[in-house]
């Protein structure tokens, strides 16, 4: 299915559409001349990872060997949790109004969340402020435990940033929120994702 939860249904589906001419002249201009901004979650994420869109900041080709990317969770079957995250890079404007260091919980919910990249790429997106966000306990204390690192993610990483902090990609769910959803769930659930995006622009 293209658009399922499949093994690369979606991102392939989606980066395959975006490698099309025309429409990656169009990402190319709200990026490089219109000083726009692009957020994958979840498939979304593995849309734009694929395409190259996080960690490069631009449509690739294809992915190369060594790339970053996103693969099955490390108990190989769909997981649907409510996860805790952490804020650990300022370098994005959608980060602007959520806390550097805060703990926010969120719904994950999939088969493919699980970050692996090689030891050189770990150092560089670190180095360069391009981890956004990690898997967390409810204190949050960074953890390998798949309890709250559900997909065993590398250095449990939930979200990266392109370089220019510009494109965004993360596995939770940040849009499931409301007055009405997940009341009985303790942490704060709003990272203000949407809002600093506004911001950006106001």
């Amino acid at each position: 299915l293209s658009a399922g939860d499949k093994p690369d249904g979606s991102a392939k589906f989606f980066a395959t559409a975006f490698r099309n001419q025309r429409i990656r002249e169009a990402v190319l201009e709200l990026l490089d001349k219109r000083d726009g901004l692009i957020l994958g979650i979840c498939n979304g994420f593995q849309a734009i990872i694929k395409l190259g869109l996080v960690p490069y900041g631009e449509i690739i080709d294809a992915q190369k060997e060594d790339s970053p990317t996103l693969t099955f969770n490390t108990i190989n079957r769909h997981i649907s949790k409510m996860v805790y995250t952490k804020v650990v890079s300022n370098k994005s404007p959608w980060l602007l109004e959520a806390e550097l260091g805060g703990v926010y919980v969120n719904p994950a919910s999939h088969g493919e969340g699980r970050f692996v990249a090689p030891k050189e790429w770990l150092d560089r997106l670190s180095a360069g402020g391009q981890i956004a966000t990690r898997y967390c306990d409810a204190q949050g204390n960074i953890s390998m435990d798949e309890y709250w690192n559900v997909n065993g993610s590398y250095e449990a990483i939930e979200g990266i940033l392109s370089p220019d902090g510009r494109v965004f990609g993360k596995m939770c769910h940040i849009e499931r929120k409301g007055d009405h959803v997940a009341v009985n769930i303790t942490g704060e659930q709003d990272m203000r994702v949407f809002e600093s995006g506004v911001s950006y622009f106001s």
